[in-house]
Parts: structure tokens; C-alpha cells; sequence
């Protein structure tokens, strides 16, 4: 009789104890503000079962988290939520009843949200993302657009159409591409820029270059061993090129990124589109194997294979982005009908290549090149069918010595510098046409 009741007893403690033990533990949450949406994500080792409900009167995003463990993470996820947040006001979390953890997100407008999740990859475990979105999207390039119209293309003529400087003055195209080739003239004799083309059908528009730092957000890129993060590498050394580029007569710096947040490959190349860019170039300082590797590369995108292993290695690595930023699979990337377009990339290609080989060049200088030539791979974010577009490796943050000058705001100078003589030569000898952007579809 005590035998059987110490067997009932024990019993008893199994399925008293089995709902603890099941209940899973959010091991990391995070919040990533950007213009174009929030971002929050709960990491598990498990997945996680939810449910997602709006309220209206005020705006409300409700989401059940089903057999969790209400712990500190969680319940220290209002404090990190800023208040210059564009989208959350606050978020409240509690048990909702035994075996929910309820999260209440008070919005700040309509929203259009996105939950959804991810697998585990790289350093990951099972993600739950919710992206708050806006019900009418605010994209700051398409801002950009609305506050700089493009002027009609004038019918072609013998004099080349006046381009108009960021003080409003028109200045003819040929004078602001003669000035690039004068300036790189006077400051390098070594390096003699020919005289720019005599083109009937140069831009009105004032040219914009498309500044890309890579990775962000969910996605850090690259590890430096002491501790630098590509991501934030990146962005300093975008920072810096475009406020060079803005000091320029007849140019003009966009950021495809200008904060810690994850933008999808296709997003990046959309956005130069919609800003009208003339030529984008992505920063990246990324990582080998071999912490010996060093130096630095420019890449432009390839239709018919990379032209090393090296190469391709990278491109593959880099085209991996997606995932560990994280992309909701389940619903249409509103990028994609907007960037891959069934077009020949033949002459957009060339273009890169001439360009890539400019940056190269300067790069040179301040760098060690890891190869003595421009190099191509099949680069999701360079696949842009009508601007001239590469890919910067400044240098290998895996390396230690190269990731102590990457986080040196000299040699990021140096960097971005380097970066736009490379730009300012290619525009030289190859100022750009009155481009038909194509049409999206």
C-alpha cells in the first residue's frame, strides 16, 4: 500500500512539473527603430506559439505567447523601447492567463504589422520578428523624390543641358564633369584625367550616388577579434563618403541605410532606384577564414560566374544576408517587382567594371589590394539593371591589424576619400547620359 502510494505521489509530481519544464525561455529581445518600420524580435532555443490580434480605439498590437516563461527578458522589454520611437509608443507585458504571456504594443498610428518566423542560422536560435510597418509607407528617398523633381529631358542640342548645384545655380554638365577632371588634374599630376566627352545628352539632373553600408540591424556582417562589427564599420565610412560627396559641385550623397537597422538585398538596389541614383556603391569590410587575409577589393556583379573561388565565396556568404537579417518569406517583398527586372545588364555591367577599376585604383594608395584587379561575382545587391554599380571590401576586419585601422576615424577618412576619387575619375571620363529609368512594373 505505501509502495503504490509513493508511486501516485510521484506521479503527480511529473505532471505538476511537466508544464514548467515545457515552458519555453525568451533567451534575447531586441528593437530596431528605422524610418521605414520597427523591428522586434524575441530569440528562443525553441520555437515559440503566438497569436497576433489589432485593436482599435486607440491603435493596439496584441500577441499571446503561448507555453513561455514570463522571465526578466521579457518583462525588461519596455525599456527598450525608445520614446523617439516612430511607430510604438510602449509596450506592456504580463500573463495574460497560466501558459500566455501576453505583449500589448500601444502604436502611435495605424500600422500594418508583419509576424512571422525565423529558423535557426549562424549565431541564431528560432526567431520570432514582428515589423511594424506604417498603413501608408513613408520611404525618405521617395521624400527625396518628391522635394527634387526631375525636370523633361530638353530635345537634344549641340550645347549640353545645365546641371543644377545643391545651391540651385545650373551649371552645363560638361563644366561641372570639366571641373571633376580639373580638381583630379591639379591635386594628382601622376594621375592625369583626359578631358570629359563633348555629349549632347549629359544629365539635367544634379548626380546622385547611392551610399550603401552594408549589413545592419538583425544582421551584424563580419566579427573583428577586438570585437568591431561590420555593420557599424560600414555606416561610419558611408557617413563620411556622403558628407564628401555633399561638399562637391553637382553631387549629392544618398544613405540606403543610415542607422542599425536590416534592409533586404532587393530593398537596397529599390531604394537607389527610387532616389534616381547614377551609381550606387555598397561599403563592406568583410571576413576570411584566415585572419592573414588582408587588403583591399572592389567587385562588380557578374552574369556568367565569379572570376575565383575567393569571389565566389564571398558573393554566396554576402547573398546570405537575407536570411540573417531576416526576411518574411510568407509575404511578397514589395522591393521585388521594382529590382528584378528581366533586362540585359550587358552595358550596366561595363559601366560598373570601368568604375570598379577607378575605386580600385585609389584604394591602392592607402590600402594593400588583396588582388591587383577588379573582380566579379553574382552580387544580389548589385543587380541593378541600369546603374553602375560595385561592391567595396575597404579591408578584411577579420584581420587585426586591418580591423584596428577600420574602427580609426583617419583611415575611415581615407577610405571614403579614396572612395570618391575613384567615383570623381570614372564621372570624368564618363559623365552620365539623360538616362530613361525604367518603367516599374
Amino acid at each position: 500500500m505505501l509502495e503504490r502510494t509513493l508511486k501516485l505521489a510521484a506521479l503527480l509530481c511529473l505532471l505538476w512539473l511537466a508544464p514548467v519544464q515545457a515552458a519555453t525561455l525568451i533567451s534575447s529581445a531586441r528593437v530596431w527603430p528605422a524610418q521605414d518600420y520597427t523591428r522586434l524580435t524575441l530569440e528562443s532555443k525553441q520555437p515559440v506559439s503566438y497569436n497576433m490580434f489589432a485593436i482599435k480605439d486607440p491603435e493596439r498590437l496584441v500577441i499571446d505567447l503561448e507555453d513561455v516563461e514570463l522571465n526578466d527578458v521579457l518583462k525588461n522589454l519596455t525599456g527598450k523601447l525608445g520614446s523617439d520611437d516612430p511607430y510604438i509608443k510602449s509596450v506592456r507585458v504580463g500573463r495574460f492567463k497560466p501558459g500566455v504571456v501576453r505583449l500589448v504594443l500601444d502604436l502611435k498610428a495605424e500600422a500594418k504589422p508583419q509576424l512571422f518566423e525565423l529558423k535557426p542560422v549562424a549565431e541564431y536560435g528560432y526567431r520570432l520578428v514582428l515589423d511594424v510597418y506604417p498603413a501608408q509607407p513613408v520611404d525618405p528617398l521617395l521624400a527625396l523624390m518628391q522635394t527634387r523633381p526631375e525636370q523633361a529631358a530638353p530635345a537634344p542640342s549641340a550645347t549640353p543641358a545645365p546641371v543644377p548645384t545643391p545651391g540651385g545655380e545650373k551649371r552645363p554638365a560638361a563644366e561641372v564633369a570639366g571641373k571633376l577632371a580639373t580638381t583630379l588634374g591639379s591635386s594628382d599630376t601622376a594621375k592625369p584625367a583626359p578631358a570629359p566627352r563633348n555629349r549632347a545628352e549629359l544629365t539635367e539632373r544634379t548626380l546622385i550616388i547611392a551610399i550603401d553600408a552594408g549589413h545592419g540591424g538583425e544582421d551584424p556582417g563580419a566579427h573583428g577579434s577586438g570585437g568591431a562589427l561590420e555593420k557599424n564599420v560600414t555606416l561610419a565610412i558611408a557617413r563620411r563618403l556622403k558628407k564628401l560627396v555633399d561638399e562637391q559641385d553637382g553631387m549629392r550623397g544618398v544613405l540606403i541605410r543610415d542607422g542599425d537597422y536590416f534592409i533586404p538585398l532587393g530593398g537596397r538596389t529599390a531604394k537607389a532606384r527610387a532616389a534616381h541614383a547614377d551609381l550606387f556603391v555598397s561599403i563592406h569590410a568583410d571576413a576570411f577564414i584566415n585572419p592573414e587575409a588582408h587588403g583591399s577589393s572592389v567587385f562588380a556583379l557578374s552574369e556568367h560566374g565569379a572570376t575565383s573561388a575567393a569571389a565566389r565565396w564571398l558573393a554566396k556568404k554576402e547573398n546570405e544576408a537575407d536570411l540573417i537579417g531576416g526576411v518574411n518569406i510568407a509575404v511578397k517583398d514589395p522591393y521585388l517587382a521594382r529590382t528584378l527586372l528581366d533586362l540585359s545588364q550587358t552595358a550596366t555591367i561595363n559601366d560598373s567594371l570601368k568604375l570598379a577599376k577607378h575605386v580600385l585604383g585609389e584604394l591602392g594608395d592607402i590600402n594593400a589590394l588583396h588582388r591587383g584587379h577588379v573582380e566579379q561575382a553574382g552580387f544580389a545587391v548589385l543587380k541593378s539593371p541600369d546603374i553602375p554599380s560595385i561592391l567595396v571590401e575597404t579591408a578584411f576586419i577579420s584581420n587585426p591589424d586591418e580591423e584596428r585601422r577600420l574602427t580609426d576615424d583617419a583611415y575611415q577618412d581615407k577610405l571614403a576619400n579614396a572612395v570618391l576619387s575613384g567615383v570623381k575619375r570614372y564621372l570624368a571620363q564618363n559623365p552620365p547620359l539623360m538616362r530613361t529609368k525604367v518603367a516599374e512594373r
